[in-house]
């Protein structure tokens, strides 16, 4: 298939703007012969190095990643904003680009004339325009304010008003920067009918989203930058799952170190793991005598590793490194585990459990095996603690060590139970193609 966007090795830097250095004119730079010699390279920024694919016609092209990986940018060079500092791209045929909100309309004027303006700017001509003027103010739902000027718009009819025009240049190539974000619901299915619209008609999009639902839903391939170069590239459901996997890790790394920090801390009292919590009044801390001291927290995998990102269905073991200088025979073990927003999911402890204390002393290790993590999505804390049997913290940690459950399914509450659906009778339906959930034990080294 002939390809409609063609990128071989694109790159673009930017100079970095630094006070001390800036030129005073131009004619005192090219005097003193430091135009190149004060652009030094720790004053540019490589916003895309080396990026090379291909577009073919017809096809939803997506382009995911982080902020600041050059997804913006990609989308600049290819609608001909600005030019790449090397490399190669091409583009076949009338591309209209919607690549920021309001983008080229003047605020001081009304909404007729920017239409009319961006029009002639995306390479319609004057017919062209008023012919289908009316179809784009009926698509923005703008009747009553087309003649106001554009600077008493929303945000909202901001974006109606853009994405109307650019769908209805009828161009070969759309360019889409995550212009779906803004509008409300009908006005975002309205959006997404018309693009499938296009798609039908054997037109090209590029598509920069944070969606990565819509890019899995939409897209014949999806793009993954990182950092300005190509992290992954192909099938949609392969490069989504490679890039959350990265983000799992990224959130691993950052979990252990909120949890390193948090330990160190102390603050004032609160209730046992095994209590029923409420968000109302949670606050992390750690207190206690210290008698018995937990001196570390680890939250392992099936395979013994320490992480901080899991899947549902997973094992998780917590374990708790302890040390009493003296002996003791009175000791009791919890833990519980509350949502991000201080809500009790579920606490247990030793003496609940009916384990009866003998001794302790010196070093020693205590376990909880969750044997299948049965949560949906979302970041979850733990209370862990030793103290009496009487409640008489010996130390006691609240809130201070996290982990977070990553999952395709998006369902809601706290607890995923096993369970199916089935149908009968009258009624027909294709099942979900089969998807495990991420392998996250990638991301341990």
């Amino acid at each position: 298939m002939t390809p409609a966007v063609v990128a071989r090795d694109v790159a673009k830097v930017y100079r970095r703007f630094m006070h001390r250095n800036q030129f005073k004119t131009l004619k005192s730079a090219l005097l003193t012969g430091s135009v190149l010699r004060d652009l030094t390279p720790d004053q540019t920024f490589t916003a895309l190095d080396g990026v090379s694919f291909d577009v073919p016609k017809g096809t939803t092209f997506g382009v995911i990643g982080e902020n600041g990986s050059g997804k913006s940018t990609m989308l600049k060079l290819l609608a001909g904003i600005t030019k790449p500092t090397r490399g190669t791209l091409q583009v076949d045929g009338r591309v209209s680009a919607l690549i920021e909100l309001g983008a080229g309309f003047h605020p001081e004027i009304s909404g007729r004339e920017n239409v009319a303006i961006n029009g002639i700017m995306l390479g319609l001509s004057r017919r062209e325009v008023a012919e289908r003027f009316d179809d784009i103010v009926a698509f923005a739902e703008l009747e009553r304010f087309i003649d106001a000027p554009v600077k008493t718009y929303s945000s909202g009819m901001y974006a109606r008003l853009g994405f109307a025009v650019a769908i209805h240049v009828d161009p070969d190539v759309l360019l889409i920067d995550e212009v779906l974000a803004v509008g409300d619901e009908a006005f975002t299915r309205k959006c997404l009918d018309k693009i499938g619209e296009f798609r039908r008609r054997g037109k090209t999009i590029l598509l920069v989203t944070h969606s990565l639902g819509l890019a899995e839903k939409m897209c014949d391939e999806v793009l993954w930058l990182r950092h300005g170069k190509v992290a992954d590239a192909g099938d949609p459901k392969r490069v989504v799952d490679a890039y959350l996997t990265y983000v799992a890790g990224g959130e691993e790394a950052l979990l252990r170190g909120e949890q390193a920090q948090g330990a160190d801390t102390a603050a004032g009292p609160g209730h046992g793991p095994g209590a029923a919590g409420a968000s109302e009044g949670y606050r992390e801390g750690r207190w206690g005598a210290r008698e018995v001291e937990i001196t570390g927290v680890r939250l392992l995998d099936d395979r013994g590793r320490e992480r901080h990102v899991y899947v549902p269905g997973e094992s998780l073991a917590i374990t708790l490194s302890l040390v009493a200088r003296a002996p003791i025979d009175d000791f009791v073990f919890g833990v519980g585990l509350f949502t991000a927003d201080g809500v009790s999911v579920y606490g247990t402890n030793t003496h609940l459990e009916d384990f009866k204390p003998r001794r302790l002393e010196g070093t020693a290790e205590v376990t909880l095996m969750l044997h299948d993590l049965r949560l949906v999505e979302g970041t979850y804390l733990l209370d862990v603690a030793a103290h009496r049997r009487d409640g008489t913290p010996y130390d006691y940690h609240r809130g201070l060590h996290t982990f977070r459950v990553k999952s395709h399914i998006k369902d809601v509450g706290v607890y995923r139970p096993p369970h199916q659906w089935a149908f009968s009778g009258a009624i027909a339906v294709d099942p979900p193609a089969p998807r495990p959930e991420l392998d996250l034990h990638e991301t341990e080294d």
